[in-house]
């Protein structure tokens, strides 16, 4: 007996009696709120929060939507974890190290002094030990993860003054956007402030901040930082890959039928690669634009970044020897960038440092 056959003989309830269902089935509408730690005028990262929602819609058929809220519309920027913890959520998007103080361990989730580059840490998280560390870490605060997305290296910060020497940083009051880098520049005499991105501009121009860091110059360029700390300097050497992160409330994920935990990934995946790319179309332009405003582009002093490194390595080791469970993933993550810096030697680095040197 042929499909139409048997549904017309037996009805819908033979069919599933039958164990032969329809190709094509209704399932229930899901709904999810999605809180992001940035607002709306990044639309770099925040729009991949947006590039994910929009993706699941499709994928769906829009039987399962995503509204997405910019920070302090659901829950305060640094306030998702919390959300997520106690069910008010089921997704948000931000940077892990913006929570350190409640585990240094949430740094590795998105970037550490002298750590792995973008390309570097997506290896790390989907082929090597990373994602699967972070999320044994993770599962404590109801959390799965996912990448929004990567900065690449940032920039090292707007400046109202020079740094020319580790001297130059006593005292100094910078936003830093957290994590073991705020330790680090503290040992170096900064005095380290956390402030949402929407906070920066006015605490600089009032001068209760000397410096900030943020991204690089498609997002500072967006934020004015230019117009109140004219120096700019460069590279980030505590975010040499700045992973964004999705965040997604593990009972709503294991929640979800098979179908739609596969939009999930899916989506993720796009939306992940559409930042990463846009902030590598966007920045050359944005910072040809802020060098002909006036910024005055400088690279820090290798005898600054010398410290900065040995007193990095210090910040670790006096972690590692607190919590075994961040020397193992300290240990893993640079076991693995040991192999990947072994490898990018006679590749990308070489090939770099030579096409940056002739005329194209």
């Amino acid at each position: 007996m042929d499909r139409r056959s048997l549904i017309k003989n037996t009805g819908i309830a033979g069919v599933l009696a039958a164990g032969i269902a329809p190709a094509v089935h209704a399932q229930a509408a899901v709904r999810w709120r999605l809180a992001s730690s940035f607002p709306k005028s990044l639309p770099t990262i925040f729009g991949s929060a947006e590039k994910f929602s929009e993706t699941v819609k499709a994928l769906s058929g829009g039987r399962f939507e995503v509204s997405v809220h910019a920070a302090g519309e659901l829950v305060p920027a640094f306030g998702v974890v919390d959300a997520i913890q106690g069910d008010t959520i089921e997704m948000a998007q931000t940077a892990p190290y913006y929570f350190t103080g409640k585990d240094p361990i949430f740094a590795f989730g998105c970037a550490v002094p002298f750590g792995l580059t973008a390309r570097h840490m997506d290896a790390w998280m989907e082929h090597g030990n990373g994602r699967k560390l972070m999320d044994a870490f993770y599962a404590k605060y109801n959390i799965a993860s996912m990448s929004s997305g990567n900065t690449g290296t940032q920039m090292g910060g707007w400046y109202r003054k020079e740094i020319k020497t580790v001297a130059d940083l006593k005292g100094l009051k910078m936003r830093l956007g957290g994590g073991l880098f705020g330790e680090t520049m503290a040992k170096l005499g900064v005095v380290a402030q956390n402030l949402p991105a929407g906070e920066v501009y006015q605490a600089l121009e009032k001068g209760t901040l000397d410096a900030t860091e943020f991204v690089g110059p498609a997002d500072d360029e967006k934020l004015g930082f230019n117009k109140v700390a004219p120096f700019y300097y460069y590279p980030g050497w505590w975010e040499g890959g700045a992973e964004l992160e999705f965040f997604i409330n593990k009972k709503a994920f294991d929640a979800l039928s098979s179908e739609n935990k596969a939009i999930v990934r899916a989506a993720g995946a796009v939306a992940a690669r559409d930042m990463t790319a846009k902030y590598d179309a966007l920045n050359p332009a944005a910072l040809k634009r802020l060098v002909a405003a006036g910024t005055k582009l400088k690279p820090f002093s290798k005898d600054l970044m010398d410290a900065g490194f040995k007193t990095a390595m210090s910040v670790f080791a006096e972690h590692e020897a607190k919590s075994p469970e961040f020397k193992k993933i300290h240990q893993d993550m640079r076991a693995f960038q040991r192999d990947q810096i072994l490898w990018s030697r006679f590749s990308e680095w070489r090939y770099d440092n030579y096409i940056a040197g002739v005329k194209i």
